[in-house]
């Protein structure tokens, strides 16, 4: 009787420990797992845990400081630090754009200042999907990365605010295919900067943003699958050329898309 009462405490202990997926470096989207009736603290942040024992977080593209993780149930605290590894960004260089495509004008601040709203309060949204604790999918089938997380971007010599996305090249009118299961939270079809715009809710603050779309298939509130089609690849709003870029978001943090897709 003793071996078994052992044996069943071992297998207890070992099915509540904290696991993560993702490397704890700048930039990077992490997946968790605890026990489902834990509360979960990142920096003193409360988050969500799914009712199998799922959250996520992510780390800022500049972050300097360790992330603190506390893990609290009726019976203790844990307290979890996690060292957080810095990373070194590629500087673009991009010369002989028109004026307008550096600086915008000032007639269209206000508009800016909408379009960045709607992106903000689509990005707060905390539902309680758990899509986001599955694989996600590449949104073209072929394509040329031409732009990476991170970058610094030098336009016309004037240095700019990094890259946040994965800019992927290919013909205009090439089918954009959703990553993974999700909610449309936005969609805009002639936003400043990103054009024709939409967002996907995958749960628990983790969102993803595709821009510069020409077509767009998809209405606000609709549910989408992995892989559907939901629109075409475009060069809409201030785009060189054309492309997509996909931009991820824990909250108002933002991620490297090549954590989601083993790009890194």
């Amino acid at each position: 009787m003793i071996r078994y009462a052992l044996f069943f405490l071992i297998i207890f202990n070992i099915s509540h420990a904290v696991e993560f997926q993702g490397d704890f470096k700048q930039g990077s989207f992490i997946l968790g797992k605890t026990d489902p009736k834990s509360k979960v603290f990142i920096d003193n942040r409360k988050i969500r845990v799914s009712k199998d024992g799922f959250f996520a977080f992510g780390l800022d593209r500049d972050r300097k400081n360790n992330v603190i993780i506390k893990i609290q149930n009726k019976k203790k605290i844990q307290l979890i630090e996690k060292k957080v590894f810095k990373r070194k960004y590629k500087i673009q260089r991009i010369d002989g754009l028109p004026p307008k495509q550096v600086t915008p004008p000032p007639e269209v601040y206000e508009r800016i200042k909408k379009d960045n709203k709607l992106i903000g309060d689509a990005r707060a949204i905390n539902s309680n999907l758990i899509f986001f604790k599955d694989k996600f999918v590449y949104p073209i089938d072929k394509y040329i990365i031409t732009g990476v997380y991170g970058s610094q971007r030098i336009l016309n010599g004037k240095p700019r605010r990094p890259h946040y996305g994965i800019d992927f090249h290919a013909p205009e009118g090439t089918p954009v295919k959703s990553m993974m299961d999700g909610v449309v939270t936005l969609v805009e079809k002639d936003m400043y900067f990103t054009g024709g715009t939409i967002i996907f809710d995958h749960g628990h603050g983790i969102s993803t943003l595709y821009m510069h779309m020409k077509d767009i298939n998809v209405k606000k509130g609709q549910k989408v699958k992995k892989g559907d089609v939901v629109g075409t690849l475009g060069q809409s709003g201030r785009a060189t050329g054309p492309h997509l870029d996909i931009r991820l978001n824990w909250f108002e943090v933002k991620l490297d898309p090549a954590t989601i897709l083993n790009l890194n």
